[in-house]
């Protein structure tokens, strides 16, 4: 009888994997289920893996076949460093919950082992008896004989044909960045353990960005400097153009309009910074540095995407949450393609949250923590209607600070995300659509996630398989309106590797 091993990549904070517990049992003792099943002895690694050197430590001296199980948000490092560079089987198993990002702390781990060329499969099942999911059982069955899973391929294309003049457009886009580089303002490095998310100027250089790093405490440091007066003029202008805070609401005693003003003053020092040094585009790291020093960047982030903000000179300054590169690489291409389309150049920040299907389509459930501008929930660019700032969750957020929060109202847009791998960039572009559900479904699928973060119900234009089995990263970028082609054609031009996700 052939031994798996069974390990527990967990969050760095402590409470976090308290409240996964459950799940993470519940999960464990279905996987062992399953394994016995089919001949194998399950054998458990003690505890969550919640450091790298945990990694090194617990998982370097096995050369069994292991599984790393995914309930809830685990950092890349704490699978990672104790796996690369050793070529045993290595699968990641989810259950297709929503209740915490377990999906999303898997899809950033697969894309974190994919940009350093360590091999792995992924599974996962929402069924309440896994040895009961013949599918399921079928592909841990391969993955035990094989050491791999092989999922369907049909939606991937390397090509699509793109109209002259979308290709028009891309050589304007390309052309203006080979004259003038784009330069990202990286305030730190990229956050809670995305590995996958940083590209660094060695890569960068290739496809005409730049980086300049700034260390989050000068956030600290220039916010001191920030005259009251241009602090009130920024919350009155928040509040005059429509969003509604919740302050003092129950569990969120301590949200108040001082907390608010503390992040329009972080709002307005990175301001200060992305003038000085000229920026085009913004990556904020925050956590976990900033978290016993400041309030959550989350609201800023969402004013900094939005057009409608204070001090605004009326465009939407790109900024890509946890500093992920991987987001804001094709955002603020998006960008600039949407801006000779005539269309709103906002662009969406989301994790890929969790999905259900409805009316006989799997609709994802896009929601990151408030880094999502304000044109989604209104298609008002002047307006900040529709905004809801709630506090963030105290657990992961002890500093009182408010989300950037809204439905994201329907129609139709276009999606990518760019991520490592054989040591280029990578473009992954789809077409899909915003769907507005009944209140009743969107409250229960809001409610299942995080109700305070904003929230977009999308179908992303290929199947739910399509997305688990090969999609490279947690995060995704989307605009609304039609600009495929033309962003096919930038990514070709500027250098990088294209991937359709397509039915």
């Amino acid at each position: 009888m052939k031994r798996v091993v069974i390990f527990h990549p967990g969050d760095y904070r402590s409470l976090p994997n308290e409240w996964a517990k459950p799940q993470v049992a519940e999960t464990t003792s279905q996987l062992e289920s399953a394994l016995k099943k089919l001949g194998r002895k399950p054998h458990l690694v003690k505890g969550f893996i919640t450091k790298p050197h945990e990694a090194i430590d617990k998982l370097s001296g096995f050369d069994d076949p292991m599984i790393g199980v995914f309930c809830h948000w685990t950092y890349g490092p704490h699978t990672v460093e104790g796996v690369v560079g050793k070529d045993n089987p290595l699968l990641l198993a989810s259950n297709f919950s929503g209740t915490w990002p377990g999906l999303v702390a898997l899809l950033n781990t697969g894309a974190c082992l994919e940009s350093v060329d360590r091999k792995f499969s992924r599974i996962w099942t929402d069924a309440k008896d896994w040895t009961k999911d013949k599918t399921f059982m079928d592909r841990l069955d391969q993955w035990c004989s094989s050491g791999q899973i092989r999922y369907r391929t049909d939606e991937l294309h390397s090509s699509a044909p793109v109209r002259p003049e979308a290709n028009n457009i891309a050589t304007d886009v390309v052309a203006e960045i080979r004259r003038k580089r784009i330069l990202a303002l990286m305030l730190g490095d990229t956050s809670m353990g995305m590995i996958n998310g940083y590209f660094g100027p060695r890569l960068l250089a290739k496809y005409g960005f730049a980086e300049h790093k700034v260390d989050q405490a000068w956030i600290i440091a220039r916010g001191k400097e920030i005259a009251t007066k241009r602090i009130d003029d920024a919350f009155r202008f928040v509040v005059d153009r429509g969003v509604k805070f919740h302050w003092r609401e129950k569990d969120a005693e301590d949200f108040t309009e001082e907390a608010t003003k503390e992040q329009l003053r972080m709002y307005l020092a990175v301001l200060d910074l992305v003038d000085e040094f000229h920026a085009d585009c913004l990556g904020w790291q925050y956590q976990l540095g900033l978290i016993p020093c400041l309030p959550p960047s989350d609201f800023c982030e969402g004013l900094l995407n939005s057009a409608c903000r204070p001090e605004t000179t009326g465009d939407v300054l790109i900024t890509s949450t946890e500093a992920d590169q991987g987001n804001l690489v094709p955002m603020e291409l998006m960008k600039r393609i949407a801006q000779r389309k005539g269309l709103h150049p906002a662009v969406m920040f989301h994790d890929v949250r969790w999905g259900a299907t409805y009316k006989n389509r799997f609709l994802w459930v896009l929601l990151n923590s408030g880094s999502c501008g304000a044109y989604a929930f209104q298609h008002d660019p002047d307006s900040l209607k529709g905004v809801h700032s709630y506090r963030q969750p105290a657990g992961y957020f002890p500093i009182p600070g408010g989300t950037f929060a809204g439905e994201s109202k329907a129609g139709a847009m276009t999606w990518s995300r760019c991520y490592i791998s054989g040591g280029e960039l990578c473009m992954d572009i789809g077409r899909g659509e915003v769907v507005a559900l009944p209140a009743k479904v969107r409250d229960a699928w809001w409610e299942g996630t995080t109700r305070q973060w904003p929230f977009m119900a999308a179908h992303l234009g290929c199947s739910m398989e399509t997305i688990m089995a090969h999609y490279m990263s947690n995060h995704i970028a989307v605009l609304y309106g039609d600009i495929f082609d033309e962003l096919v054609a930038t990514s070709l031009q500027l250098g990088m590797k294209v991937r359709i996700l397509s039915s």
